[in-house]
């Protein structure tokens, strides 16, 4: 065994590897400090806020199919009104601690996207698209039809979330909300990170790029499909989890096929394959629609779809990624590559 092969060295690798995992640039940090600022500024709409967050953390989700994997779904909304539902359930039988019962959506979650991702595994294009739309608008149906276990329409009833920790009662000015979603958005957000950059993400990034060359070095390409769904679905239901606590309300409109189109139009805006993109695309999305719904009631979607087209046409990876290859190649210009 060489010195470098000494339980020092090792412990050393390990240590920088992680070290690795956690290093942030000063964009990063001014990005999540600017949103938590976002809290002490006059007439800030706390509650558009937390649902930014929310939808955020949502478009992150199909990041991880889509844009790391190469996974499109046209069904995404399925695992966000699971996790919605079953916050909603917990609230409604007693089981009123949120922190915890947002743990046990993600893992409901993530059990019926890993069972997902066994049935698409050898799926793809657009079969892969239609069987994830044919899953969505099945359970979608189910959840309406089943008023006497869902409320239908009119939502499921008498949901009570306790205080957070104990101490942070939600209220109708959405204070707790907007820290109870930024938190778990960002913590979630720190550990879906550490994924992507671990050796299981670049092998996701490595499958979607050229998958026969995966095989042949010995990958699991099909395994991965399932594990992607498992972890996509889980965050996915971290966002329904948290809209239900946030609101105390949900309803079948949590699993529509609206939903899932919406969720595609943000990451769309943002730019997949950068976890950021899904809340860049986020806060884009929800105070164009704000706005615009406030001016335009009936038309608001059409200004959202001339956006989309606008974004797809002069930016064709999304807002995010067009910026920082401009922001590259203008530090390669200046001698300065960037990292």
């Amino acid at each position: 065994m060489s010195a470098l092969d000494g339980p020092d060295n090792r412990r050393a690798s390990g240590i920088g590897y992680f070290a690795g995992l956690s290093r942030w640039n000063i964009y990063e940090i001014v990005f999540w400090l600017a949103l938590a600022g976002m809290y002490f500024l006059p007439h800030v709409d706390l509650v558009l806020m937390s649902q930014i967050f929310i939808w955020g953390l949502f478009a992150m989700s199909l990041d991880v199919l889509l844009g790391y994997r190469g996974i499109p779904s046209l069904g995404h909304a399925a695992f966000f009104g699971i996790g919605a539902y079953v916050a909603g359930y917990c609230g409604k039988f007693g089981w009123t601690e949120p922190i915890s019962a947002l743990a046990l959506a993600m893992v409901v979650a993530a059990g019926v996207g890993w069972l997902t991702g066994k049935l698409v595994q050898k799926v793809a294009g657009v079969a892969l698209l239609m069987v994830t739309l044919g899953l969505n608008l099945i359970l979608y149906d189910l959840v309406q039809r089943s008023t006497d276990i869902t409320g239908g329409d009119d939502g499921l009833q008498g949901i009570v979330i306790a205080p957070v920790l104990g101490l942070f009662r939600f209220d109708i000015f959405g204070r707790t909300a907007f820290w109870y979603a930024l938190i778990a958005s960002f913590v979630l957000f720190v550990a879906t990170r550490a994924i992507i950059k671990s050796p299981f993400g670049l092998a996701l990034t490595g499958a979607r790029e050229n998958p026969r060359r995966m095989i042949m070095l010995g990958a699991p390409v099909e395994g991965d499909v399932s594990r992607a769904f498992a972890l996509a679905a889980a965050l996915a239901g971290a966002a329904g989890a948290l809209l239900t606590q946030t609101t105390q309300f949900v309803a079948p409109s949590a699993l529509s096929f609206q939903r899932s189109a919406d969720v595609l139009v943000i990451l769309v805006i943002g730019g997949a394959g950068r976890l950021y993109g899904g809340f860049i695309g986020a806060l884009i999305f929800l105070f164009l629609r704000d706005w615009l719904a406030a001016i335009s009631p009936v038309y608001w979607y059409f200004w959202i779809g001339l956006l989309l087209v606008t974004v797809v046409s002069f930016f064709r990876k999304g807002i995010l990624p067009t910026i920082a290859d401009h922001y590259s190649r203008w530090r390669t210009r200046r001698g300065t590559p960037h990292e």
